[in-house]
């Protein structure tokens, strides 16, 4: 499970993800990335920790098909949040194949899609 302060939960963090942040899209999903982002509503001078967020349309299926994407993509995600730099945001929205895609596959196109959004791979 994905820790509770690595969760992105709030509407306005969602949208700027996805409105400021870089794409990169996958056959299953498709993963926005905001680098760094400050977070105003936090307190201190620390760096604010890396939160994912989840979307899974009913495109993907029925609810049990959306819950099972959603918590397949919770646990890949809580193995990648220490690849990302600090106080990132990041949004994953499964596409509609991703509801028959299985863990490997969703993991492979997870990975290859943070791997073009920190740098590290061509289009």
């Amino acid at each position: 499970m994905l820790p509770t302060q690595n969760r992105l939960r709030r509407r306005e963090d969602f949208a700027t993800a996805v409105r400021r942040g870089r794409r990169a899209g996958r056959p299953y999903l498709v993963v926005h990335l905001r680098s760094g982002a400050t977070d105003p509503h936090a307190p201190g001078e620390s760096a604010p920790p890396t939160r994912a967020g989840f979307v899974v349309s009913k495109a993907v299926g029925g609810a049990v098909v959306r819950n099972k994407v959603k918590r397949r993509l919770r646990h890949l995600m809580r193995d990648r949040v220490a690849q990302l730099p600090p106080g990132s945001l990041v949004v994953v929205r499964a596409l509609p194949g991703a509801g028959d895609a299985d863990h490997a596959q969703l993991a492979r196109d997870l990975d290859a899609a943070l791997q073009r959004l920190l740098g590290g791979g061509a289009r």
